[in-house]
């Protein structure tokens, strides 16, 4: 689709920055723990338990990415910023994150000993440094991408593939580590990162996600600009409770613990849809008058308002369908987002997009025959 980009050297600058995140990132994270098995008495043994590991956490992540993607039914996100947030938790937020970690348990192993610095590198460093180059990813949308970045809902989804590649990446860390302890402790490892907290991670960073979408629709200066804030301290809170839990509590604490963090991720997952269910209603009250113009009639409006409008779009007239209900989907968006700004006084680069995607969405009508 040929439309205006305004925002072209902010999203150019954006990739640069990626790219030197992901180098720098990725390299840290081969120095940490791709070089030092090459000193290990057993080098194929460890790199095999990499291997192994990998096994089992990359198949796993592939299935919890399915349930973002189901979420994001209405307004699809473009695969390439997708792909980029996973990417950036995958080996950036890694990376960084697993030398600061290390670099802070090794200290407090100096004052106090090994057992204090593990603690404190789980349960205090993690919690501020993981959240925080996880959630650097997500803003990274949201400020360099900003057309792709809607509100809550996006920052949800965009924080949970951040959440996911990283969780993944660490899953393989952990694995490979737990093959080395037998398979009693490699079966417990996986099951309790693999199958009863796989949700842990994205929670965490969603708070974040949230709060910037929040920052993205609200009208009001103090909310846009203390909302991050706000998200950011949620995550660490939630996620510093969480690994205290795990390593200091024992027996009954965390029997106690767990199943409050099974409401917790069920309410998360109720939230979700209540919001993707709020995203169709704005569609559908700022597509109404399209049918009034005739850019749309009112089946087409249905399909583009229904769940499962894509997958219908797709069955009925592949990706010439699929396109139109996404660049339906994004007039709707686009007007909603000039309408706030309008209100609010402020300057938007969606009303640049109005025009454009109604002559293309009357382009694809006339292809589709319709």
């Amino acid at each position: 689709m040929d439309l205006p980009d305004p925002e072209k050297k902010r999203r150019q600058l954006g990739l640069v920055l990626f790219i030197l995140g992901l180098v720098i990132g990725g390299g840290l994270l081969f120095l940490v723990f791709l070089v030092p098995p090459l000193f290990a008495p057993n080098p194929i043994g460890a790199y095999g338990a990499m291997l192994l590991g990998a096994v089992l956490a990359f198949p796993a992540a592939l299935v919890y990415l399915t349930v973002p993607r189901i979420l994001d039914r209405y307004d699809p996100e473009p695969w390439y910023a997708l792909l980029g947030a996973l990417a950036w938790g995958g080996i950036a937020a890694c990376g960084f994150s697993a030398v600061i970690n290390s670099l802070v348990m090794l200290g407090a192993s100096a004052v106090a000993g090994p057992q204090f610095g593990e603690l404190i590198s789980a349960v205090i460093s993690a919690p501020f440094v993981e959240e925080f180059f996880k959630g650097l990813g997500v803003w990274g949308v949201a400020f360099f991408l900003k057309r792709e970045f809607d509100g809550i809902v996006d920052g949800i989804i965009y924080a949970t593939f951040t959440a996911i590649g990283f969780a993944t990446v660490e899953n393989v860390i952990y694995y490979s580590e737990a093959t080395s302890q037998g398979l009693d402790v490699l079966a417990m490892t996986v099951g309790l990162r693999g199958f009863l907290s796989p949700w842990a991670h994205p929670v965490y960073t969603s708070m974040f996600g949230f709060a910037l979408g929040l920052s993205r629709e609200t009208k009001s200066d103090a909310v846009k600009y203390l909302a991050p804030f706000g998200g950011y301290a949620a995550a660490v809170f939630l996620h510093m409770v969480w690994n205290g839990s795990a390593s200091v509590a024992e027996g009954v604490p965390f029997l106690v613990l767990f199943p409050l963090w099974l409401l917790l991720v069920a309410g998360f997952l109720v939230m979700i849809v209540v919001l993707v269910r709020r995203r169709g209603a704005i569609i559908r009250a700022h597509l109404i008058d399209e049918v009034a113009l005739g850019t749309i009639d009112r089946g087409e409006l249905e399909l583009v308002c229904s769940a499962f409008g894509v997958m219908k779009a797709r069955r009925a007239h592949g990706a010439l369908g699929v396109e139109f209900v996404r660049a339906t989907a994004r007039l709707a968006l686009s007007k909603w987002h000039t309408a706030r700004a309008m209100e609010s006084h402020n300057a938007t680069v969606s009303m640049d997009f109005i025009v454009p995607l109604r002559k293309r969405i009357v382009s694809l009508r006339k292809q589709l025959g319709t």
